[in-house]
């Protein structure tokens, strides 16, 4: 992969990043396409790839170039940073960012499924990705020249979700001034995303379990069926056998939709998927595109302990705030990092390291966060606990990443076993 075989210079100094990087992209991407080369070189670009530029450095460094391509600079080929960076940075804009292995088995098992044509029904809380999840099975699938057409059941107008689901004829009904496709013949070709499928009326459902049945639809006002050719993938955020039990949604379709079934998981169950998702977002959304501000290894042990109950959008919500944050800066430190909700439990990881996260606290949690008197201090508290866990509980290091004296570092971790916070043997000691 990226011809490691060909050039020795790069397999020297950037093998060991890049062979970690093409375990995981020869699974997600169209690795012909990746043009993976050292800052050094110097020979034409690829026609119609993707450029990545890797350079080694003291520190982490990120930017899109002025002739094209992302540029990166690491210093350490091992670290969580270096692969997120080059994951992140060869991933197409339509490409799926993962590289935790769970998510790396759902996108293998969703290739697969790709080659057929049969209905897909993918599970999991909003804002896990079920929507990059169906455009991923669309680009690998025959159909990927047709349509590509998503429906978000729960956002249209419940009165007008049989027209825009099936179309409708001129003077069907008042203000049909003239007729419309609906989404599904919009997708004939092609393949159809039902988002949310659970809040479709039962009335609807049963029109459209018939529609995906015969592979034709009725607009409304019409007596003839049209044939439409379309692959159905349905999303639900909710158990829908537990609907189907009350009541609330057709067994029948349920069934019909349930052909092969895929789930993802909250975004705090996998945590190898946060590194890359975050860099990629840096990339999106930061304002000068040439110097993208890079997470530190501390900053991004902080967003690995956090609980994400916002899954994907929320990781967006950070980054963008942690964006703003560091203004000018090159690196994203745990001090620009604020989450959504503040601090509600502190929680013991394995080895006495104590996390702070977003899960619900219980009585004892409820009266450390009536000590910590504001979101500054809780926040502060999780940039300390982080960084101490990125560093080994080495507070030397701990307090360089930090950007303050070792001597504060002490004050700090003090104030936090007074407020009630456990630190944990390994780290209140710390080594030096």
């Amino acid at each position: 992969m990226f011809g490691l075989a060909q050039d020795t210079e790069f397999s020297r100094l950037h093998g060991a990043l890049v062979r970690r990087a093409a375990g995981i992209a020869a699974s997600l991407y169209d690795c012909a396409a990746i043009d993976l080369r050292d800052g050094k070189d110097i020979s034409p670009a690829m026609p119609r790839s993707r450029q990545v530029v890797l350079e080694r450095g003291r520190h982490a460094r990120l930017g899109r170039r002025p002739g094209g391509g992302i540029a990166i600079t690491y210093a350490d080929a091992t670290s969580e940073g270096a692969l997120a960076m080059v994951l992140a940075a060869i991933a197409s804009p339509s490409d799926p960012i993962v590289a935790d292995p769970e998510s790396l088995s759902v996108f293998a098992l969703a290739e697969r499924l790709a080659a057929s044509d049969i209905p897909v029904l993918i599970n999991g809380p909003t804002g896990t990705g079920k929507e990059v999840l169906s455009r991923f099975i669309h680009a690998r699938s025959p159909r990927r020249n047709g349509p590509f057409i998503a429906v978000n059941c729960a956002a249209m107008p419940e009165a007008m979700l049989e027209a825009m689901l099936f179309g409708h004829q001129k003077g069907a009904f008042t203000g049909a001034t003239q007729a419309g496709e609906g989404f599904m013949r919009a997708a004939d070709g092609g393949t159809l995303l039902l988002d949310e499928i659970a809040e479709l009326p039962l009335a609807l459902q049963a029109k459209l379990l018939r529609a995906l049945q015969e592979q034709e639809v009725v607009p409304i006002g019409a007596t003839r069926p049209i044939k439409v050719d379309i692959r159905v993938i349905a999303c639900a955020n909710r158990d829908l056998p537990t609907e189907v039990a009350e009541g609330r949604f057709r067994a029948d379709l349920y069934y019909r939709l349930n052909v092969f079934p895929l789930s993802l998981r909250p975004l705090r169950e996998r945590a190898d998927d946060i590194a890359p998702l975050a860099i990629g977002m840096a990339l999106r959304h930061a304002p000068d595109p040439a110097r993208v501000p890079v997470p530190t290894e501390a900053a991004l042990a902080m967003l690995r302990l956090h609980s994400w109950p916002g899954n994907v959008r929320e990781l967006e919500n950070v980054m963008r705030r942690a964006l703003l944050l560091a203004h000018d800066g090159e690196a994203i430190t745990p001090a620009h990092i604020v989450f959504d909700n503040p601090a509600r439990l502190v929680r013991t990881l394995p080895g006495g390291l104590a996390a702070v996260t977003g899960a619900p606290a219980d009585d004892g949690d409820n009266e450390v966060e009536r000590k910590l008197s504001s979101i500054v201090q809780v926040s502060e508290a999780r940039a300390i606990i982080a960084t101490l866990s990125a560093c080994d509980g080495n507070r030397v290091r701990a307090a360089r990443e930090l950007g303050i004296s070792e001597r504060t570092l002490r004050y700090r971790l003090a104030s936090l076993r007074e407020a009630g916070v456990e630190v944990g043997r390994s780290v209140a000691g710390g080594r030096r």
